[in-house]
């Protein structure tokens, strides 16, 4: 099955203790269900950018991070189905932000499952299955469910 992995669950392998069942579940996956969107590599790479010394943290995401997914646009398909959505939590009152929109939009595009450790935020939204796999194996995203 292929999946689409949130920023949280892709920042997960670069923590100095990543957790070790996470990991083992991740080198299960083949390499060619492993797809990223422009929208983590931009979140990515800002908050490389707001570190003090940004240049190494922005090396090993372009050098090791980036490599081992398949990138996605936010392409038009994805923009019609942001516009959807967002227009629909809006006016239900339960908006989210665009960011996390955009990856949510470009996992129901993609027809792919979003691995992410923010279960709660993202289960409101119709259409996009979610993996809870990243978020099972730690500890403090279990107490957040």
């Amino acid at each position: 099955m292929p999946f689409l992995f949130d920023t949280d669950a892709v920042s997960e392998t670069l923590r100095a203790r990543p957790a070790p069942g996470y990991l083992l579940w991740l080198k299960g996956i083949p390499r060619g269900h492993l797809h990223i969107s422009a929208v983590t590599i931009a979140e990515m790479l800002e908050g490389a950018h707001r570190l003090a010394n940004p240049l190494p943290m922005a090396r090993r995401i372009e050098e090791i991070v980036f490599p081992a997914y398949t990138h996605l646009a936010f392409d038009a398909a994805s923009a019609r189905i942001f516009g959807s959505l967002a227009g629909l939590l809006r006016k239900a009152g339960t908006p989210l932000a665009d960011l996390d929109l955009m990856i949510a939009a470009t996992a129901i595009a993609g027809d792919l499952d979003l691995v992410t450790g923010n279960i709660k935020h993202f289960q409101r939204i119709p259409g996009l299955r979610i993996c809870n796999a990243f978020a099972e194996t730690r500890p403090a995203l279990k107490r957040k469910r």
